[in-house]
């Protein structure tokens, strides 16, 4: 966004927070039992560490029209409180007033160690196990993040389930970051991605779905009627609705091959 300071100057203007897409009041609607004592993370995922953590990245929620803005924002809200949720069938509010409600994968199968991957090489010891919002995985995923957002990935993942701030800025950098042959998650809710001939013979159109096959697809995309992603479709639904904004096409990865 572009202004001109009194001497005329052109000068660049910050972009607008997304508290003004985001009330507090609507994120607390939003995640009506995040803080109950049935969850493992109560208090830790707060408002205000979602927005600081939001501004970070400065395009996220601040591309494309008002309609386009709340949408990725309920979209990113919506895949996160899948990898979160504590909700049942018969949870009270529903089964998607649940987000929210872990930080901490819950008796991991393995240390999610490649030791394959050199880049990233793991430290002895440490779990690169699902952590925060996204569940961040791998020593390959905790690598990277770390050195986007400031902090130890390899030496320190433990501070992902420990610091609200991280936690939410890990969600992020993985909805924002491209990781080839995948788009980021952003690129496809702002109406940026530009599928290749592969993605194409993969049916791998543009909307929700694409982004479940972003973030899990080789679990759950090319599956029909996956319990997985109609639980991340109904936390968009509702939170789409809670915006005031459409969910726009293909919300399902049933006929998309995974990445």
């Amino acid at each position: 966004i572009l202004f001109f300071g009194s001497n005329g100057v052109e000068a660049r203007r910050a972009p607008p927070s997304i508290s003004y897409l985001i009330s507090e009041n609507l994120f607390n609607s939003i995640f009506l039992h995040k803080d109950d004592n049935a969850c493992p993370a109560r208090n830790f995922y707060n408002y205000t560490s979602f927005i600081q953590a939001a501004k970070c990245f400065p395009s996220f929620g601040n591309t494309g029209d008002i309609a386009t803005r709340k949408r990725e924002i309920a979209a990113f809200l919506a895949q996160i409180s899948h990898e979160t949720t504590g909700g049942w069938a018969t949870a009270p509010d529903g089964p998607y007033a649940w987000g929210l409600c872990f930080k901490e994968e819950i008796n991991p199968q393995s240390n999610y160690c490649d030791s394959t991957n050199t880049q990233w090489p793991c430290y002895p010891g440490k779990s690169y196990h699902g952590r925060g919002p996204i569940q961040l995985s791998w020593n390959y995923n905790y690598g990277p993040a770390g050195k986007a957002v400031g902090f130890d990935g390899l030496r320190n993942p433990e501070i992902v389930a420990n610091n609200s701030l991280i936690a939410f800025k890990t969600g992020l950098w993985f909805w924002m970051t491209e990781q080839s042959p995948k788009p980021s998650c952003h690129d496809v809710m702002v109406g940026k991605y530009v599928p290749t001939e592969a993605d194409l013979a993969a049916n791998r159109t543009a909307g929700y779905g694409l982004v479940t096959n972003i973030i899990n697809g080789g679990l759950e995309c090319g599956i029909p009627n996956d319990a997985r992603v109609n639980d991340r479709i109904g936390f968009f639904e509702r939170y789409a609705q809670l915006f005031k904004v459409d969910t726009g096409p293909n919300l399902d990865c049933a006929n998309q091959k995974p990445f």
